[in-house]
């Protein structure tokens, strides 16, 4: 009887396991394809805003200075930079009222925008330095994502020295748009590539982590997406930070 009850138990539990490991698997899928979404249609836009004389004259001006010719933002170009940040803390604050089909519009927008601030690059770097860095970001992404997600080890340890991290970056490179030196620009660099490498380990595992408390439906929609912007972000600092080192200026 006790053997028949432990012989039960354990189908149900093995059961339970496969459920799971499957569930997390189409979770974690979906959390990928959001991701690379995003990733697109920020490309797209881009791509058409920096080849579109019309769209490239409403969010950018040529400058003339004593150093020669500079890129500017307007002020639709300004707003368009700064509306991501207003995006993700929608998305933050609003994640228990927003359903998640808004939730996903707002990401769609997010990314939109990203792309849209992004187009300067292809007025910078020369398009086959961009290409390249694009699959070498993809490449070092891809390798750093499947360790956060297969590893044994445990990388909360890593959030509190990599938020650290990430604060001194955005204060340095603030101090460094008065300063113009080049070393710091150096630093700041370096410290982009180290910060955003360990951040997608990091995120991955998190977001791995986070599945078992999501129960499916609505909230593991909302929480796919939100791993998405998080995935998103290292992706395309990863990039611009490697572009830095890879770029060959125009």
């Amino acid at each position: 009887m006790v053997e028949r009850y432990n012989s039960q138990f354990g189908t149900q539990a093995r059961t339970q396991t496969a459920e799971y490991d499957e569930g997390l698997r189409a979770y974690m899928l979906r959390v990928y394809n959001l991701m690379a979404s995003g990733v697109l249609l920020t490309g797209i836009v881009a791509l058409l805003v920096a080849n579109t004389p019309v769209l490239h004259g409403l969010f950018f001006e040529v400058r003339e200075t004593a150093r020669g010719a500079y890129v500017g933002m307007t002020g639709l170009g300004w707003i368009a930079a700064l509306s991501p940040l207003a995006f993700i803390l929608v998305m933050n604050m609003g994640i228990n009222r927003l359903s998640s089909s808004a939730l996903q519009m707002i990401f769609w927008a997010f990314a939109t925008c990203f792309g849209i601030s992004l187009s300067s690059i292809f007025m910078t770097y020369t398009g086959v330095s961009i290409a390249q860095t694009f699959f070498v970001t993809a490449g070092a992404f891809g390798a750093l994502s499947l360790y956060g997600y297969t590893t044994k080890k445990s990388l909360s340890g890593w959030g509190t020295f990599l938020m650290m991290g990430l604060f001194g970056l955005i204060i340095a490179s603030v101090v460094n748009l008065f300063l113009g030196s080049g070393m710091l620009s150096f630093i700041t660099s370096v410290g982009g590539v180290l910060i955003f490498a360990g951040l997608t380990a990091y995120d991955t595992q998190q977001i791995k982590e986070s599945y078992y408390y999501m129960g499916g439906g609505e909230m593991a929609e909302k929480g796919a997406i939100m791993g998405a912007v998080r995935l998103y972000l290292d992706f395309v600092n990863l990039f611009m930070y490697l572009l830095r080192f890879m770029g060959n200026r125009e």
